[in-house]
């Protein structure tokens, strides 16, 4: 586990490398969100993360969260950016503030009808599998257009933006035309469907930099923050 100065420090770090990323580029820094990514960081992690001034935290796995928000202070937000099955969408709806991985209609359409059920109105960006790995999740470029409109008849979904996770590539620069493809994407889909997709989530630890300089609003970083993960992930307490 990172001491509290190591993450306090790597925060800092991590920080101001999306303020010289985003004065590089001409973006607004202030316009990014840094997401700090604590999946299998223990909450002692996170928590020394909140005392540095980090309220924001990404999850993979809903049990996690189910494990993690009842041991922390409520001014923690939660985002969800991992895949959600649909017997785990009650469960997660009222403990996060945004789900980043929308990848098909059938989960949209069920965070639709328990969000009515419940009375909420949930926040979700739509995941894109730019290089159509089977490995990967998310709309390819063609089943989104073709799915748009469908996706905004559903009446209880803010569609806020779109996310991807590209190829791994230990060279950063080379992620960089995937997101600029997201970012013409999502001012294509805008345009499709008449209305603002404001959110980019794209970006983590290796490559959120260039992530930046092509307009990402939100990056997902973990273990520039944390550090490697714990082989161990955490357990319910007893």
């Amino acid at each position: 586990m990172k001491g509290m100065s190591d993450i306090a420090a790597n925060l800092e770090s991590v920080r101001e490398r999306i303020r010289a990323a985003a004065l590089r580029s001409g973006h607004d820094a202030a316009a990014v969100e840094l997401l700090a990514v604590s999946k299998t960081h223990p909450v002692e992690s996170i928590q020394t993360a909140l005392n540095a001034g980090q309220f924001v935290f990404g999850e993979n796995r809903v049990q996690e969260i189910l494990i993690k928000q009842p041991q922390l202070p409520e001014k923690v937000r939660w985002h969800l950016i991992g895949p959600l099955q649909s017997n785990k969408v009650r469960k997660v709806l009222p403990l996060v503030e945004m789900i980043h991985s929308v990848d098909h209609l059938e989960i949209a359409r069920d965070i639709n009808r328990i969000g009515g059920e419940l009375g909420l109105h949930p926040r979700v960006l739509i995941e894109i599998n730019l290089a159509a790995e089977s490995s990967k999740h998310g709309f390819t470029p063609e089943k989104i257009r073709e799915q748009l409109e469908q996706l905004y008849a559903l009446d209880r979904l803010y569609i806020q933006g779109v996310m991807c996770i590209p190829p791994f590539d230990p060279m950063p620069e080379n992620t960089r035309p995937y997101f600029v493809k997201l970012r013409e994407l999502r001012d294509e889909l805008e345009k499709l469907g008449g209305a603002p997709l404001p959110q980019l989530s794209m970006g983590m630890s290796h490559d959120f930099e260039v992530a930046v300089e092509e307009g990402a609003t939100i990056v997902r970083v973990g273990s520039a923050i944390f550090g490697s993960r714990p082989s161990k992930e955490p357990t319910p307490p007893a």
